[in-house]
């Protein structure tokens, strides 16, 4: 018996594979992520099993650990942070680290552009060991969400004191399990809230649903995925390193020591 997957993809893949990929990458391969629009799919092709599953890379690699480092400095210069226990530090630090760079990416303004990681084959996955898989690349469906959740940020064109009241909020997540001081976090949170809020209308008194369409935008922001980015941007220069005991090590060490710990010069 086949899967359902095995059906759809026997059906569509043959025929729209070799049809479709090139229109894919061409949209996806011409879109920055500076320009004023969402990047053109074609529907079909993006809909079919195989497109999603596409690996992909960053067709120029460029060093965005200097985004990274503003993150990590955003969190040791909040004292309400500093002052929470450890392990709720580090729970924090695993879970809201994502969310917080991808914000970083929208407000720095990063771009970058996308190219088709080459099937392996049996000789390539010989010489690469056996723990490779082709999953350990971002895919075609992935780095589409990434890039539609900069592009809605982006829309939103918000202000140096919006970005820093939605991290706040984002950071101080209630709704990560296993942590001590929930309440307090739940509190600070509420806080960066009504700070946004406030801001929101202060700038623009006539936009009623500025507030609603920021706190949207930051629930899919959410829900990027960890690996994703720690491959799509950081995989080249941190090899096989374990990139939440990097950026906990860059939490915890000396300002003037955290550019070292990439073993980059930014």
């Amino acid at each position: 018996m086949h899967s359902l997957e095995e059906k759809i993809t026997s059906r569509a893949c043959p025929g729209d594979h070799v049809r479709h990929a090139h229109a894919v990458l061409y949209n996806i391969l011409s879109w920055r992520d500076g320009s004023t629009r969402t990047p053109q799919f074609n529907t079909t092709a993006h809909n079919c099993p195989c497109e999603q599953r596409r690996t992909v890379c960053r067709k120029d690699p460029r060093d965005t650990s200097s985004v990274l480092l503003k993150t990590i400095r955003f969190m040791r210069s909040l004292p309400s942070f500093s002052q929470l226990p450890l392990a709720d530090q580090l729970s924090l630090l695993g879970h809201c680290w994502v969310p917080l760079f991808v914000l970083g990416l929208a407000q720095e303004k990063i771009e970058f552009e996308v190219a088709p990681v080459p099937q392996s084959s049996i000789l390539r996955q010989i010489l690469l060991g056996p723990g490779f898989t082709e999953s350990d690349h971002p895919t075609l469906a992935g780095v589409h969400r990434l890039t539609t959740c900069l592009h809605e940020l982006r829309n939103l064109n918000l202000s140096t004191k919006e970005y820093a009241y939605l991290k706040g909020a984002m950071l101080f997540n209630p709704a990560i399990p296993g942590l001590s001081a929930r309440v307090f976090i739940e509190g600070l949170q509420q806080e960066a809230q009504r700070a946004l809020r406030d801001i929101v209308h202060l700038l623009y008194p006539e936009d009623s649903h500025r507030f609603s369409r920021i706190l949207l935008t930051a629930l899919s922001v959410q829900t990027i995925n960890h690996g994703l980015v720690t491959e799509f941007f950081f995989k080249p220069v941190i090899s096989n390193r374990n990139m939440l005991d990097l950026i906990t090590e860059m939490l915890f060490c000396p300002m003037e020591s955290q550019k070292n710990v990439l073993h980059i010069n930014i």
